[in-house]
C-alpha cells in the first residue's frame, strides 16, 4: 500500500476545524485532524507546503518512521503549528491501518483496558446559583464528574462562563475580545463556590475546576490548599506551565489534585513535570501533541509515576480528535478522564461518527479505524471564518494570560 494525495479540508459549521485526508492505491482514506485555536491557516499551510509533498509514495503504515521523519528530519522542532500537521498525519496513517486490517484503532493500541472512558461535562453559571442548577441539569444527563465554574462579583465576565447563556465557545469571528481580570475575588469565591456545590450535591460526583494559567503558583497553592475540604477530583492549568519548576510549590502546599498540558505540545514540556510528580494528570492532546504515536510515548512514561491522563477534550479539537482520544483512552493502563464538549449538531452532521456517550462514559464504536468520516460536500457549506480566543487584562490594564 502507498500514499498517492493528500489534501486539507478547512470548514466552519459554527467554528473551524482542518481535516486532513490521506488517500492510497488500495482506495482506503484516513484522516487527521489539525485544528490550531485562531491559528487554523498556519496547520493548513504547513501541511500543504511542506509536509504533503513529503508523504507522496510512502507506505502508510510505517507510523513511526513517518513521524520520525517529519519530527527529526525537520531542523526546527516542536511548537503547536509543527505538532498539530505532524498528529493530523499520524491519525490519518492509524485511520488507514485500522480500516486496512479490519478493526479499531484500540485494537492496535494494545486493545481495551476498560469497558468505557469516563468523560467529564462543563457546568456553568453567572453566580453561584446559576452554576449549581447548571450541576443539577448535567447530573440529570448521567455525568459522573463535572467541571464547575462560575462567574465573579465584581468582573464582567471570567473564563467558562458563556456571555448569554447556551453553549459557552470562547473563540470569537473577528479580532480578538478583550476581557478583564482580577485575583483576589476569584480566589475568595471559588472555595465558597464549591463548598455549596458539595453541600447540595454530596460527595460521589467527581468535581473539577479550571483555573485556566491565571494564578501565581503561591496564589495556585493558596486556592488548592482551600478547596481540600471539597476532594476536587483536580485543579486544571492552576499556573502557566512553561515554568515546570513553578509546580513544585503547588505541590508542596495542597493535595489537591493537578492537572496540566492542553497547550504543551511535546514530551519534553512535561518532562519535569511527570517525573518529579508535580502533577497527578497529563492533559497534553493527541492533535496539539503530535498524534497517537507521540501520546502513547506520552502515557507509557507519565505511568512510571503515577500520572494519570486527561487529554484535551474541548470544542476547538474536531470529532477526528476526539475519535482519537477515545480510542487512545480505551486502550491505555494509565488512563485518568476524557474532557467532553459536545460539538454542535452542524458539526457531527459534518462528521458523522460512531463514538457515543451513555451514562458518564464513551466508546469509540466498533468500526474500523477511527469510526468518523467527513462529509466534504456539506463542509464545503461552511466556509472559514478568521476567529480568535480572547485576551485578558488586569483591571489596571496589564495584559495578563487569559
Amino acid at each position: 500500500m502507498k500514499i498517492t494525495n493528500a489534501y486539507v479540508n478547512i470548514t466552519s459549521p459554527g467554528r473551524n476545524f482542518v481535516t486532513l485526508k490521506v488517500e492510497t492505491d488500495e482506495g482506503i482514506y484516513g484522516l487527521g485532524d489539525g485544528t490550531l485555536n485562531g491559528r487554523e491557516m498556519s496547520v493548513a499551510s504547513y501541511l500543504t507546503e511542506h509536509v504533503i509533498p513529503c508523504l507522496i509514495g510512502r507506505d502508510p503504515f510505517q507510523t513511526e518512521d513517518i513521524w520520525q521523519y517529519l519530527y527529526r528530519g525537520v531542523y526546527w522542532r516542536r511548537g503547536p503549528v509543527t505538532m498539530s500537521a505532524i498528529a493530523a498525519v499520524d491519525v490519518a496513517l492509524w485511520d488507514i491501518k485500522g480500516k486496512a486490517l479490519n478493526t479499531p484503532v484500540y485494537n492496535l493500541l494494545g486493545g481495551k483496558s476498560r469497558d468505557g472512558v469516563m468523560v467529564y461535562c462543563h457546568a456553568f453559571g453567572k453566580d453561584t446559583e446559576a452554576a449549581l442548577d447548571d450541576v443539577a441539569a448535567h447530573q440529570e444527563l448521567g455525568y459522573r464528574a463535572i467541571r464547575v465554574q462560575s462567574g465573579v462579583a465584581g468582573l464582567k465576565g471570567t473564563y467558562g462562563v458563556s456571555k448569554g447563556g447556551g453553549r459557552y465557545e470562547p473563540a470569537e469571528r473577528g479580532l480578538p475580545s478583550e476581557y478583564e481580570w482580577a485575583t483576589e475575588p476569584y480566589l475568595r469565591a471559588t472555595p465558597k463556590l464549591f463548598q455549596k456545590v458539595r453541600e447540595r450535591f454530596g460527595e460521589d460526583l467527581h468535581l473539577l475546576h479550571d483555573c485556566h494559567h491565571r494564578l501565581t503558583p503561591i496564589e495556585a497553592a493558596r486556592l488548592g490548599k482551600e478547596l481540600e475540604p471539597y476532594h476536587l477530583f483536580w485543579i486544571e492549568d492552576p499556573t502557566p506551565a512553561e515554568l515546570q519548576e513553578g509546580f513544585k510549590l503547588i505541590r508542596e502546599h495542597t493535595v489537591t489534585p493537578i492537572a496540566v498540558g492542553e497547550v504543551l505540545n511535546s514530551i519534553w514540556d512535561s518532562h519535569d513535570l511527570i517525573r518529579n510528580q508535580w502533577i497527578d494528570y497529563i492533559r497534553t492532546t493527541i492533535v496539539h501533541g503530535g498524534g497517537l504515536t507521540a501520546l502513547k510515548k506520552l502515557a507509557d512514561f507519565a505511568d512510571l509515576y503515577h500520572v494519570r491522563t486527561g487529554c484535551h477534550g474541548a470544542t476547538d479539537l474536531s470529532p477526528v480528535t476526539m475519535a482519537a482520544a477515545l480510542h487512545f483512552g480505551l486502550a491505555i493502563h494509565n488512563f485518568g478522564i476524557q474532557e467532553h464538549m459536545p460539538h454542535t449538531e452542524e458539526t457531527d452532521a459534518v462528521f458523522p461518527h460512531a463514538y457515543m456517550y451513555t451514562d458518564g462514559y464513551m466508546h469509540p464504536g466498533e468500526k474500523p479505524g477511527l469510526g468518523v468520516d467527513l462529509d466534504e460536500a456539506l463542509a464545503a457549506k461552511y466556509p472559514y471564518h478568521r476567529a480568535y480566543l480572547p485576551v485578558n487584562r488586569k483591571l489596571d490594564g496589564t495584559l495578563t494570560d487569559w
